[in-house]
């Protein structure tokens, strides 16, 4: 019955007008400010891989997941050219020196260089020089590293870790995205197979780090785990398995996949209904969701992104449980800008259990607020909400 009415959900169009919202979003200015602050900060492989796929989103809307089937079109139109996006994916592809390699240096992780891949992808996809390989090869030798050399567990799990078998929740966010966007774009029973694999990772990663609290735990396996409830590894899983998703369902693959796109939307959800239980008045989560003040604090990163995640949810299936919630979290994080457009009270998203320091800003933080903009305006639109 809980299968039928979410195929229900899942096919039917989320065109509903007149549904009150208490959100207006950011202004053009403060949005503005957030993205320029991102790009001076955000400098590993993960957090550009995210800034990318923040600009994607949130300026590029007709080459985005979320609103255009694919593949997308191979010609750039003059107000869709994602100059940044590829001139960024560019940049990546003419600094590579192993080309056998990831696409960059991981610090040590296997996930991490994955999340440049659809930037890389895209502007292989969307080149004018069909004689020109950089990018193709790029991206082939990235997919190839995660599947032929990267550490596995038995089961088959791609480890987030390039020394040693460990999973990291943020995984879900960085390397099945691509592998998926890799299938969707290649066609054929190839892509459908990497398809197949972007879920399979998903669900792997899900058997491993989910546990009867219906949160992830943040770490499992290797030589040091970390047991809690992280917010933003949450996050992470929950957005790495919205894209996959909606990768899947633009897809030609989307009706042979039905099962694949039930279990993630069920997983997706879990993690949202089991978070915003943990919801503070002011709207926050904790950086350990399911922990108290005693022993965790109040993180705007991990707030951003799942709310960002829950609009993007009740977009594609007229669910609107958690949109209460979205919309205290949206409050929350603009009362947390500067003037200057910075994200006040994240983690630190090197130690993950400590406060940013005063005057220390968290890159991925920026890039939720954006992805969060991005998510509540789709939903707006979808939705005719009223917006400034």
């Amino acid at each position: 019955m809980a299968r039928s009415i979410l195929l229900t959900l899942l096919l039917v169009s989320s065109t509903v007008l007149g549904i009150p919202t208490t959100q207006t979003g950011l202004s053009d200015e403060t949005v503005a400010k957030v993205k320029a602050n991102l790009a001076q900060i955000a400098t590993h492989s993960w957090e550009i891989g995210t800034q990318l796929e923040t600009l994607i989103e949130l300026e590029w809307r007709a080459l985005s997941i979320f609103d255009s089937d694919l593949p997308p079109p191979s010609e750039l139109s003059v107000t869709d050219e994602a100059t940044d996006v590829i001139t960024k994916a560019t940049e990546i592809v003419n600094q590579i020196t192993d080309t056998s390699g990831p696409l960059v240096n991981g610090d040590g992780a296997v996930g991490d260089p994955a999340s440049l891949g659809v930037a890389v992808l895209l502007a292989n996809w969307t080149r004018t020089n069909l004689d020109d390989h950089r990018f193709s090869s790029a991206a082939s030798s990235q997919l190839r590293y995660l599947m032929d050399y990267a550490p596995r567990t038995q089961d088959g799990a791609i480890s987030h870790r390039a020394d040693q078998v460990q999973l990291w929740a943020d995984f879900v966010y960085m390397a099945p995205p691509f592998i998926a966007y890799y299938g969707a774009l290649q066609g054929g029973s190839d892509g459908a197979n990497l398809l197949q694999l972007a879920y399979t990772q998903c669900e792997l990663y899900r058997q491993y780090l989910a546990d009867e609290s219906g949160l992830w735990k943040h770490i499992v396996l290797g030589d040091s785990e970390d047991n809690n409830h992280w917010g933003t590894g949450n996050a992470w899983a929950a957005a790495g398995m919205l894209r996959v998703l909606e990768t899947i369902r633009r897809s030609p693959e989307a009706d042979n996949m039905l099962n694949e796109r039930l279990e993630l939307t069920a997983w997706i959800n879990e993690i949202l209904t089991n978070a915003w239980t943990h919801q503070q008045s002011n709207g926050t989560l904790f950086n350990y969701i399911d922990q108290d003040v005693s022993t965790t604090f109040a993180d705007t990163s991990g707030t951003a992104l799942l709310a960002a995640v829950t609009y993007r949810m009740a977009t594609l299936s007229g669910e609107l449980n958690h949109i209460s919630s979205a919309d205290d979290a949206f409050k929350l994080i603009q009362d947390s800008l500067t003037d200057d457009g910075w994200l006040l009270n994240t983690v630190d998203p090197l130690t993950f259990n400590t406060p940013s320091s005063p005057g220390v800003y968290s890159p991925e933080g920026q890039a939720f607020v954006l992805l969060l903009q991005a998510a509540w305006r789709d939903f707006a639109d979808a939705y005719d909400y009223e917006r400034r």
